[in-house]
């Protein structure tokens, strides 16, 4: 099916109004484009592998939406830009010029699996789901991932930087945290590592499906790890779910500016002597890290890097 694609050029001003516009004439799913830095709430929300590079605000945004074949697109940008001519007396709105365009209906979850092949992270195999483990590589350990619609394959240096610690660092039936889960592929690494149980934790609703499917395809059971929803941070029902003074590591792999209030929360959570992995934390934000973890009495064990990203590894007294 071939989709009519239009893309409207307004104002970081008016981007929020205009796509509640948008929304009232029955325009659902507005994407916007615009340099606005991120807030302190955007970045909590980032329990992400990949930190995205900022933009510069230009004060120009993109709104783009789209209508299939059979609706009257004519008669709707019509309404649009009557809109957005009543809204000039009141906002700056900006150029309002709008550009068309034919899309094709792309399974954009699925459409990603060309570009992922399996590949090592030292002695790890990891394979996507829907490929097979060579002759070669049996008897290695190997790890089917899927992640759908959360993230975290392996590919990325700051995944991958936690992947190795938690291999040092994971005792035989052990108790880890995964905060900013995605895939829930830390979890199931530490359990093939020895741990005995994992927790995840997560923002993305779409984790929680995800964590159940690679675990599913892996061979481990639900006796052996959960995944809740909700930030851990200020989450008072995720924290008691989670368990106090519980874990013997604690995982996180998520943006410096989330690591910082995070890390004097979850030292309620880990055991004394427990191992705490950060990672996701760009070289320049390095010593920020640090001090978090040195304020919230914990005692840095090493410091490790993989091209422009590093982690701090730590333990509880």
């Amino acid at each position: 099916m071939k989709w009519k694609q239009f893309r409207l050029k307004t104002t970081t001003e008016a981007e929020d109004i205009v796509s509640s516009m948008l929304a009232e004439l029955g325009i659902e799913g507005v994407q916007i484009e615009d340099g606005l830095p991120l807030t302190k709430e955007d970045k909590e929300l980032m329990f992400v592998d990949i930190l995205p590079e900022p933009a510069k605000d230009d004060g120009i945004a993109y709104l783009t939406f789209y209508l299939d074949a059979s609706e009257d697109a004519e008669n709707i940008l019509a309404d649009v830009r009557r809109e957005l001519e009543g809204m000039r007396e009141y906002l700056n709105v900006g150029e309002c010029a709008i550009e068309e365009s034919v899309t094709e209906d792309i399974d954009w979850v699925n459409n990603w699996k060309k570009y992922f092949h399996q590949f090592y992270i030292d002695d790890i195999l990891v394979i996507p789901s829907w490929e097979q483990v060579k002759a070669e590589d049996e008897g290695k350990l190997v790890i089917h991932i899927d992640p759908g619609t959360a993230f975290g394959t392996g590919m990325h240096e700051t995944t991958q930087l936690c992947i190795r610690a938690l291999k040092k660092y994971v005792k035989e039936g052990g108790t880890v945290l995964d905060v900013g889960c995605g895939s829930g592929i830390l979890g199931m690494l530490a359990l093939k590592f020895g741990a005995g149980y994992c927790v995840g934790t997560d923002l993305d609703p779409c984790a929680v499906a995800a964590t159940h499917e690679n675990m599913q395809e892996n061979g481990i059971g639900k006796d052996k790890y959960e995944v809740m929803i909700g930030n851990i941070i200020d989450d008072e029902k995720v924290q008691e779910t989670a368990g106090y003074e519980r874990y013997d590591i604690v995982a996180a792999n998520i943006l410096a500016e989330v690591l910082v209030p995070l890390t004097p929360v979850v030292v309620q959570h880990m055991k004394p002597g427990a191992v705490y992995i950060t990672s996701g934390i760009i070289d320049d934000k390095e010593q920020t890290v640090v001090e978090a973890v040195q304020s919230a009495g914990l005692k840095v064990l090493e410091v490790n890097y993989q091209g422009e990203w590093v982690s701090v590894v730590a333990r509880k007294n």
